[in-house]
């Protein structure tokens, strides 16, 4: 079922969003000290901003605002306080997010939509095959979603190829919620134990925290070589704890769908400018609805281009496409411009390379070196050759490569202090 909101016009969208803008900023004017102090402190009557583009008036929220005055955010007594989230930390200090009871009834309702536009229906069951302990709010998310769709759910968590299959096969869900990498995991356990995955009752997997598209939305690396084997549909579905929404691809994969009714969205240059639709900007953010922790122009860190021609679906929404990339991990590398995702595709294409990480440290001239450390099914000086020759074609330059064994680089990629593999490590000099 498609939001009334979400078909409407793009003029009647506008409007709603402005008028939902207005409630949130007298909230946070009332309730949020950092929000209090920060409009105090730069002078901002929030009576003069009334429409989306009068948000250019109001100064941005940095994930450093959130890491230093991190209780200042919350607006309600701590008794009101159901669920303790936490951000992954990848990129600094984690960072606690309260929910209260209509908190969590919202974030149940951002699920349900966008798995609803995923294609997920009522009679579904679906198998979950993320974390839904160590504060993670999207785990807690997808289940909440899901039950209030009235779809079964199967919580088996993350890794284990084998539990997994004995769940599929036991239970026959229709849907996986999953990294989609782990699916190359699962196609290669059915194949060396005789599982016809390709009977298996799966439809569809609804992927995070790895990109399935390029910029021009077909399909990358990662996503042919499972979809050439195993006949399912993918979908991306992306979000952060600061969001409390996601943005989730219909059948037509051309962006994740925006929710106009839970946040309000901006793609800003380095001034704190709005680009222009099609253009890569910082995707910023300012939340509707939520009553611990609201943000208001909140710089999420990841570039990402909004899309605006019509969608076959029958929404009108704005669509975010694929994340370029986290902006703190922008490479400069002998005049070129990289972020690790480029990366991951090219290294995707592969099949002799069993699992790989991305270095980035200070050179002694200050500049950014990469050093990619690959483990190989077959080392051969052509085989080196033939990864550099790629880089040079796809990204006009070659990092450093070293050759190492799977069992060093695993236990680097798959933490057990980390929600999702781990392929980028930043050891840059922080300035």
């Amino acid at each position: 079922m498609i939001p009334k909101i979400e078909k409407s016009s793009l003029e009647d969208i506008k409007a709603f969003q402005e008028q939902k803008l207005l409630e949130v900023l007298t909230y946070v004017n009332e309730k949020s000290e950092f929000y209090k102090t920060l409009f105090a402190k730069e002078d901002i009557s929030i009576t003069t901003i009334k429409t989306l583009d009068d948000l250019q008036l109001l100064p941005v929220t940095t994930k450093e605002d959130l890491q230093k005055y991190n209780d200042d955010f919350r607006c309600v007594p701590t008794n009101e306080i159901i669920d303790y989230a936490a951000t992954s930390g990848t990129l600094g200090e984690p960072v606690t997010f309260g929910l209260t009871d209509n908190d969590l009834e919202r974030l149940a309702y951002n699920e349900a939509i966008s798995f609803d536009c995923a294609g997920i229906k009522e009679g579904d069951l679906v198998q979950l095959m993320t974390t839904i302990d160590r504060r993670f709010m999207a785990g807690l998310a997808y289940f909440l979603g899901l039950r209030k769709m009235k779809v079964g759910v199967i919580r088996i968590g993350a890794g284990i190829p084998e539990l997994q299959w004995d769940s599929i096969l036991k239970y026959n869900p229709t849907y996986l919620i999953t990294v989609p990498s782990f699916l190359l995991k699962l196609i290669e356990y059915a194949e060396n134990h005789a599982i016809d995955y390709n009977n298996s009752g799966i439809k569809g997997a609804i992927c995070i925290g790895e990109s399935l598209r390029n910029q021009d939305f077909t399909l990358n690396t990662l996503s042919k070589k499972i979809t050439d084997k195993w006949d399912i549909k993918l979908f991306s579905t992306y979000a952060s704890t600061e969001m409390s929404t996601a943005f989730t691809e219909c059948e037509y994969g051309i962006g994740g769908h925006h929710h106009p009714e839970l946040i309000i969205v901006e793609v800003l240059d380095d001034n704190n400018k709005q680009v222009k639709n099609g253009e890569p900007g910082e995707l910023t953010i300012t939340t509707l609805g939520i009553e611990a922790m609201p943000l208001v122009r909140f710089k999420t860190g990841d570039i990402v281009q909004f899309h605006d021609q019509p969608c076959a679906c029958g929404r009108n929404t704005l669509r975010v496409g694929p994340v370029i990339g986290r902006k703190q991990q922008m490479i400069k590398y002998k005049g070129t411009t990289l972020y690790p995702p480029i990366m991951n595709d090219v290294l995707n294409g592969f099949e002799n390379i069993e699992t790989y990480i991305i270095e980035i440290s200070t050179n002694d001239l200050g500049t950014d070196e990469i050093v990619i450390k690959l483990a190989v099914k077959e080392q051969s000086e052509d085989f080196l050759s033939e990864i550099k020759d790629h880089f040079r074609a796809k990204l006009r330059v070659t990092p450093k490569i070293e050759f190492t064994t799977k069992e060093v680089l695993t236990k680097l990629v798959f933490n057990p202090m980390s929600r999702k593999p781990i392929h980028f490590f930043d050891l840059r000099k922080k300035m």
